[in-house]
């Protein structure tokens, strides 16, 4: 008999871990992160990381394991989460899978294709390129790899120079399926709050964001020996606390910019999951809770 693995999915700012809280109470379940920066240590405020004191005494998996100086892929993710979802389930847990990061996700239950691993000294080239001409790795994979060129915004550098380096290294054939998630029956729950809200929502976390430290854990990061050019430092409000500490932006800059780019990925993140059939939309999370019932 299958085991059965919840993946909560949708929007920043929906309610996710609020939602996935409530389901592995319910459902004897334990919390497997999926959020791309809710691995990192100390990044807590930018990324609204459930503090300890709020986890009803829920586990939780794969968050804080790591330094911000450690990379991290997909593929590293679907080896670990795999690892992790199994044990929960040989206990006799539910594995509920929460974070908005969609790539992460498919790698976890679809598996990720045989891919080329880093050349160090394309890589560099490429990075000079971009160094020396913002913008030109978008404008060549946009012509090499159109449809990947579309899925990857124009400012994030190590993702363009992962999808040039593959195209560039495999030529362009595509390389193999990888080995889908098997044991489970997955259901997928996405939450699906009224976008007019779901804009102030965000408008007004970024501003408490701020208010709460960011600023200040950015520069306690820094302290401890980061240098800003970690990956982590990339992600919204990480970057615009950065460049403010840097004198690039004034905090109401900062501020706005983190607002302005953050609705933007929230609707890329709706973009992405809306386009898969198996998600169940709801829009409360006691709606999520009857769903559940009736599924289990």
């Amino acid at each position: 008999m299958d085991h059965t693995l919840l993946a909560v999915v949708g929007p920043t700012g929906a309610g996710k871990s609020a939602l996935a809280l409530d389901l592995a109470e319910a459902l004897s379940g334990e919390i497997v992160n999926c959020d791309s920066l809710q691995f990192y240590r100390g990044f807590d405020i930018g990324t609204a990381k459930t503090p300890v004191s709020e986890r009803r005494g829920i586990p939780h998996h794969l968050f804080d394991v790591l330094d911000a100086q450690n990379g991290y892929s997909a593929g590293d993710y679907a080896r670990d989460a795999r690892l992790v979802v199994a044990e929960i389930a040989r206990r006799g847990k539910v594995p509920v899978v929460v974070g908005g990061t969609g790539f992460y996700l498919r790698a976890l239950l679809e598996g990720l294709p045989g891919l080329p691993g880093r050349d160090e000294a394309l890589r560099a080239d490429l990075a000079r390129r971009e160094q020396a001409r913002p913008g030109v790795l978008h404008r060549l994979l946009a012509r090499l790899e159109p449809s990947a060129a579309g899925r990857i915004h124009p400012n994030d550098v190590q993702k363009l120079i992962r999808a040039l380096e593959i195209r560039l290294l495999t030529g362009g054939a595509p390389p193999e399926s990888g080995e889908p998630l098997s044991g489970y029956r997955v259901v997928k729950i996405g939450l699906d709050p009224d976008r007019a809200e779901l804009v102030a929502k965000l408008d007004a976390r970024v501003q408490a964001m701020f208010s709460s430290g960011l600023v200040e854990e950015v520069r306690g990061i820094l302290a401890r020996g980061a240098t800003g050019e970690e990956k982590p430092f990339e992600s919204l409000g990480y970057k615009q606390a950065l460049r403010h500490i840097r004198g690039e932006l004034t905090l109401e800059q900062a501020i706005e910019s983190t607002q302005i780019e953050t609705r933007q990925y929230a609707k890329r993140q709706c973009t992405w999951f809306r386009r898969d059939p198996e998600v169940h939309w709801i829009s409360s999370v006691g709606q999520a809770i009857g769903f559940c019932g009736l599924s289990f």
